[in-house]
Formats: C-alpha cells, structure tokens, sequence
C-alpha cells in the first residue's frame, strides 16, 4: 500500500499534529514502509489459531506478603524538614 502526501496530511490533521511540508514526503514513505510490512502479515495462515484477548491466560506467581527491611525509622525520616516520634510532620491543611 502506498501513502501519498495528502494522505499524510490528512491523518496529521486528523491526529491534531502539526507536520512541516518539507517532513510530509518521508513521512510518507515511512509510513507506505510500515504498512508494506503489515500487508506480509496477511499472508501468514492463522488457520486453527483461536484469537487472544490478552497477552498470557496464566495468573502471575505471588511472593510471601513479608516484611523484609525496617526498623530504622530514624534513617527514614533523617532528610525530612520536620519529623515527630520517627513520622514525617507536615503542616495542617484542613481547618
């Protein structure tokens, strides 16, 4: 499939995307490129092959819900402008 320059053009305008004159040309030949390449997958046979709505139909592996580092709340809260019995304090901004 080939795409001229008012093609191009068009689908700028419909995108909502500003395109010099001078970029219409290669973008037009970057495009026909694009669309050449999708045009081969055609020809591949998907006979038998049942559409997936998704990526993967396996539920991801889980790891144990553990807490694994701590107990330093003074490291935590070391950089903070202002902290109060090792919690950030900010101030009040509801009255």
């Amino acid at each position: 499939m080939s795409v001229d320059k008012e093609t191009v053009r068009n689908i700028a305008r419909l995108a909502r995307i500003r395109v010099d004159e001078d970029a219409l040309e290669p973008l037009a030949k970057e495009l026909s490129t694009i669309l050449t390449f999708v045009e081969q997958l055609d020809a591949v046979n998907t006979d038998g092959v049942e559409p997936q709505a998704g990526g993967r139909t396996m539920a991801l592996q889980q790891r144990a819900d553990e807490v694994t580092a701590g107990g330093y709340p003074e490291k935590v809260t070391g950089n903070a402008p202002k902290s109060e019995h090792n919690f950030f304090a900010v101030p009040k901004v509801v009255e």
